[in-house]
């Protein structure tokens, strides 16, 4: 069993990585909004990645274009259902994976309940652009899925999750 303070030091991991998170996705879209062109891509290591504003309706990969309320829903759902497991973390480096996964998540929310057309419709900000036509991403989506094969790695390497 893990002391009070224990827990507090990784809540507050959890939480500042979350808050780091969130700072950093949010900055680099305002970056991106105010200097980039729709339509326009703009190489940042030549044509291995490059920058492409989009204003996505959707989930990844284009999938579900219109129903952008639900996976608002779904977003807020997700962000309450990590807190909650969060509460029974053990490690420092659960509580920050745990932490980077919320910030992912509540990147992609603040744009769908805070940018036109408006709550809970809004339009997720997205500008990495990879080689090959592969999808169009931002920072809080890298976060989603580093956070995911960082914790199948872990499981198949016989961890428990959380412990």
């Amino acid at each position: 069993m893990s002391t009070p303070l224990a827990s507090t030091r990784r809540s507050l991991w959890f939480f500042s990585f979350a808050a780091l998170i969130v700072l950093i996705d949010q900055a680099a879209k305002a970056i991106v909004l105010a200097n980039l062109e729709p339509g326009r891509y703009y190489d940042a290591i030549g044509s291995v990645l490059r920058w492409y504003l989009v204003r996505n309706d959707s989930a990844a990969f284009s999938l579900g274009g219109g129903v952008t309320w639900a996976f608002t829903l779904f977003s807020a759902v997700a962000a309450v259902a990590v807190i909650w497991a969060s509460q029974r973390i053990q490690t420092r480096s659960w509580a920050i994976s745990a932490g980077v996964l919320l910030g992912g998540i509540l990147g992609n929310l603040i744009d769908r309940v805070s940018r036109d057309p408006g709550f809970p419709n809004g339009h997720v900000i997205d500008f990495i652009s990879l080689p090959f036509n592969f999808a169009i991403f931002n920072l809080a989506d890298s976060a989603i899925v580093v956070v995911a094969i960082i914790t199948v790695i872990r499981i198949m390497r016989g961890e428990r999750l959380g412990k």
